[in-house]
């Protein structure tokens, strides 16, 4: 059966919406939370694991080089959530990838527990192969126990997407407490425990999804994997050469691949629409969904480009701009992170409650992305306010920090669950878990974006870097309001 109903759910009053979830959601959920407690967890510490010395248990690398090691290794994870939807549409289904996805993000963990430099970089690569592999699958069958038009599925999604939140807040006290307390190991460690108890928890729960994602949607024939095989074999095995050229002739740099990194993230989503217009099984009615899918995944990239700078260099602003002091403490940069999460926990709740109430009368999605662009480009016009006040050695107060994560919170509520639940909805049945892997895809377009907007600081006033982003994000939400009727006309959507 396609979607699991939970006939029996209460009703609002006012708009007759069901509050109670689907059978299965509470599975998901937690497996979620836990999954993300220990990506978070671990990445939490990544970079500090990468820049410390040998002898303390770290790589060894510069400073420079592990915030750029980790920027590439972020944009790869999501990058590798394409062919981790591959694999669940046309091999799998996505039950199976989300469980094998997490016995390798688990064996990936335990392996970054051994306390040598090999074996780190082995862990790191099958830690983004397993999350690959299980992202796009979890919101695959959660979206799948929802009829298409449901009122609860947005408010059912943003629930869902506080357990990101929740396990994003909680992972970096615990695993920065056991590095500070033990070791960076016994952090790794307790990262690789949440995943197994995220795994538990899904082996329980599974059989709550019926059919939903059991087997592959178009399951690819014996000649295409044969095909597909000697392609990737043909590609691989190409890659590999050419970096033994480039390092052999000494042209390979840190800088170069992070160049290539951004080139591959901007072709990479084009390259992939352009095959999923052209393909014969996609009807007519599904490109028109995939056409207003194009908006949805511009807009993100845009939000992602803007968004994902809170942890570079308005990190930065804050650590050197910033007076952190609050009733009498100095704030630690880093507690700011976890600001924005539990900003998003109260946030998303509230959402929750209000959509389920609206029902029907909810925000369209292209508004609740307009909603989103114009915040956090809010967020940035007020951090470039902030930056006015921080000069002649003066500094910022620090509750313009707390207004620009509370916009941020606003604006993340608005487009991240909710462009989950767009994907679910508008892909095309061949590529049901694919085009949740270009929705993540897209934090990778907008980071690879980023690696060159961020430059423009050695030419630009900090007032005016972040302040003409604001805008062109606020330009941008305007755009998505005007264009609401249009994109809702390709959705095939009443209004």
């Amino acid at each position: 059966m396609p979607h699991s109903v939970d006939t029996a759910a209460p009703r609002t009053e006012s708009s007759g919406v069901r509050l109670r979830q689907p059978a299965g959601f509470g599975t998901l959920f937690f497996t979620e939370l836990w999954e993300r407690f220990s990506f978070a967890g671990m990445r939490a510490i990544l970079v500090l694991f990468m820049a410390a010395p040998v002898a303390e248990g770290g790589l060894g690398l510069s400073a420079v080089t592990a915030a750029s090691l980790y920027a590439v290794y972020n944009s790869t994870v999501y990058m590798l959530s394409l062919p981790g939807g591959w694999i669940a549409d046309r091999l799998w289904g996505s039950q199976r990838a989300v469980f094998v996805g997490g016995c390798t993000i688990a064996l990936g963990h335990l392996v970054l527990s051994i306390p040598t430099v090999p074996t780190s970089y082995v862990a790191l690569v099958l830690i983004a192969i397993g999350t690959g592999t299980l992202k796009a699958s979890v919101p695959t069958i959660l979206g799948g126990l929802y009829a298409p038009d449901d009122p609860r599925r947005d408010p059912g999604f943003t629930l869902y997407y506080l357990s990101i939140q929740i396990g994003g807040f909680t992972a970096p006290f615990v695993t920065g407490a056991l590095a500070v307390a033990f070791s960076w190991h016994v952090a790794f460690i307790a990262a690789g425990i949440g995943m197994i108890l995220g795994l538990a928890v899904y082996a329980v729960g599974r059989r709550k999804f019926g059919d939903v994602g059991k087997v592959a949607p178009q399951p690819a024939t014996p000649d295409e994997r044969r095909r597909l095989t000697r392609k990737a074999a043909l590609w691989s095995g190409v890659a590999v050469v050419l970096l033994v050229i480039d390092v052999l002739l000494k042209w390979f740099s840190l800088g170069q691949l992070i160049n290539i990194m951004s080139l591959v993230g901007i072709v990479v989503p084009i390259v992939y629409f352009a095959a999923m217009f052209r393909t014969p099984d996609v009807d007519r009615s599904e490109r028109s969904r995939l056409t207003a899918f194009v908006w949805f995944f511009a807009a993100a990239a845009l939000f992602w480009l803007v968004y994902d700078q809170a942890g570079s260099t308005v990190s930065l602003f804050i650590k050197d701009k910033v007076n952190r002091s609050m009733f009498g403490w100095e704030v630690p940069v880093g507690f700011f992170q976890s600001a924005h999460a539990a900003f998003m926990i109260v946030l998303g709740s509230a959402f929750v409650l209000i959509w389920a109430k609206m029902g029907r009368r909810q925000p369209a999605t292209p508004a609740k992305f307009g909603i989103s662009l114009t915040f956090i480009g809010a967020s940035f016009l007020l951090l470039g306010l902030a930056a006015t006040t921080a000069t002649g050695g003066n500094k910022a107060l620090v509750w313009w920090i707390v207004g620009f994560f509370f916009l941020q919170g606003i604006a993340e509520t608005h487009l991240g669950p909710v462009g989950l639940s767009a994907s679910t909805k508008l892909a095309p049945a061949r590529f049901a878990t694919q085009t949740i892997g270009l929705w993540y895809l897209s934090t990778a377009t907008g980071g690879a974006v980023q690696g060159q907007v961020v430059k423009l600081q050695t030419v630009l006033p900090q007032p005016v870097y972040f302040g003409s982003q604001g805008l062109l994000l606020v330009l941008a939400g305007i755009i998505l309001f005007l264009a609401v009727r249009r994109i809702r006309a390709l959705m095939e959507e009443d209004g």
